[in-house]
C-alpha cells in the first residue's frame, strides 16, 4: 500500500463542479492499493501517517504530527500510484481491481477514523474522475510505502 502525504494549508475534491470534501490545515493522503494488500498494509500506513511528525512546535520544525496538533486529513483513492510504465504508456495492472480496492480503502478510513477522530477525517469519491485541489504548506510531500509481506503472512490474513 503506498501513500503520496502532503502538509496542506487547505484542500478540496470536487467531482463535476461540485465540493465532495475539504479541510483546513492538516494532510492530504494520495492513497493507493496494490493486488496483494491486506489489512496489515492498513494497519502500517494508518500507524505511520497519524505518527508522522510533519508539522513545528515554536518555530522548531518537525516536532507535532496532525494528531498532536487535532489537524484534519483528506484522503483520495489513486490507483495510478501504481503503476509502470510500458514505453510511454502508463499500466496499472498491480492496482488492487473495483470492488475489492474499495473495501480495503473503506477499512482504510474507518481505521484512520478509528485511530483519530472520525470527523477530521474527508475523502474524495472513490471511482470517481475527481479534482483534488491542493494548497502544499512547506511545500511537504512525505512518500510511504508499506513494508512488503512475505508469502506466509499474506496467506494467514485470508
Amino acid at each position: 500500500m503506498r501513500a503520496v502525504i502532503q502538509r496542506v494549508k487547505a484542500a478540496k475534491v470536487t467531482v463535476l463542479d461540485e465540493l465532495v470534501s475539504s479541510i483546513g490545515p492538516g494532510l492530504c493522503v494520495l492513497v493507493g492499493i496494490k493486488a496483494s494488500d491486506t489489512a496489515k498494509d492498513v494497519e502500517y500506513l494508518v500507524r505511520k501517517i497519524l505518527a508522522l511528525r510533519l508539522f513545528e512546535e515554536e518555530g522548531k520544525r518537525w516536532q507535532k504530527s496532525v494528531k498532536d496538533l487535532n489537524l484534519e486529513l483528506l484522503c483520495v483513492s489513486q490507483f495510478t500510484l501504481y503503476h509502470r510504465l510500458k514505453g510511454n504508456k502508463p499500466d496499472f495492472s498491480a492496482a488492487m481491481k473495483g470492488e475489492e480496492a474499495q473495501e480495503l480503502y473503506n477499512h482504510f478510513l474507518d481505521r484512520l477514523g478509528q485511530s483519530y477522530d472520525s470527523s477530521k477525517i474527508k475523502d474524495g469519491k472513490f471511482g470517481a474522475y475527481m479534482q483534488v485541489h491542493i494548497e502544499n504548506d512547506g511545500p511537504v510531500t512525505i512518500n510511504l510505502e508499506s513494508p512488503e509481506q512475505k508469502d506466509t503472512d499474506r496467506e494467514m490474513d485470508k
